[in-house]
């Protein structure tokens, strides 16, 4: 016959010295009041488009099997806000190039960029989009940033599913914190001037 002991609850109250030591945060800069909190537009705009980003993968060699474990269950790229992989530059917002491109392939991944609406960012995913990788030969474009401008590199050969997803958290910090007025900035002008880009 086996005897059960009954569960004792702690019901005390939090001792006075604990609840002393509890600091509340402070609110971030805005306006606040009784029962609302306003802040810059610029800072809404941004944490909408930070969590509402359309990938447009643009797969040629090994990194695009990393990309697809990333999209998968056990990591989950949507759980970031990026569920619509996109398959049209025009309905897209940041590009995520994987792999060797071929100087052939040039000016294919640049006209896919300039037909993205404005605003468009770019990862360059693994060695080869970033660098050539191994394969410096005259066939191989070494680093993307010689024909579109990039913004966030993700290293490795092939980098692991936790490095993309720590690039699109990176792009996603910028996106929250870019300027509305930084895509018609004279510096931002300047840089697509010197990709060929208008």
């Amino acid at each position: 016959m086996s005897t059960t002991r009954p569960v004792r609850y702690n019901l005390n109250p939090i001792p006075a010295n604990i609840r002393d030591n509890i600091a509340i945060s402070e609110m971030p800069e805005g306006l606040q009041g009784e029962g609302y909190f306003a802040t810059s537009l610029e800072k809404v705009v941004g944490l909408a488009r930070k969590n509402s980003i359309w990938p447009l993968p643009f797969a040629t060699s090994c990194c695009g099997i990393e990309f697809m474990a990333t999209m998968g269950s056990h990591y989950d790229l949507s759980r970031f806000g990026s569920e619509r992989l996109g398959f049209t530059p025009r309905q897209c917002d940041l590009l995520m190039v994987m792999g060797t491109i071929a100087k052939k392939m040039a000016p294919v991944l640049k006209q896919v960029y300039i037909q993205m609406a404005e605003p468009r960012w770019v990862i360059a995913v693994g060695a080869c989009a970033s660098s050539g990788g191994i394969f410096d030969t005259y066939s191989v474009l070494q680093g993307i940033d010689q024909v579109i401008p990039v913004d966030v590199y993700v290293p490795g050969c092939p980098p692991r599913p936790e490095a993309i997803l720590d690039g699109f958290m990176k792009v996603q910090e910028l996106v929250h914190n870019e300027s509305l007025r930084r895509r018609n900035s004279v510096h931002y002008k300047a840089l697509l001037n010197s990709y060929g880009i208008q």
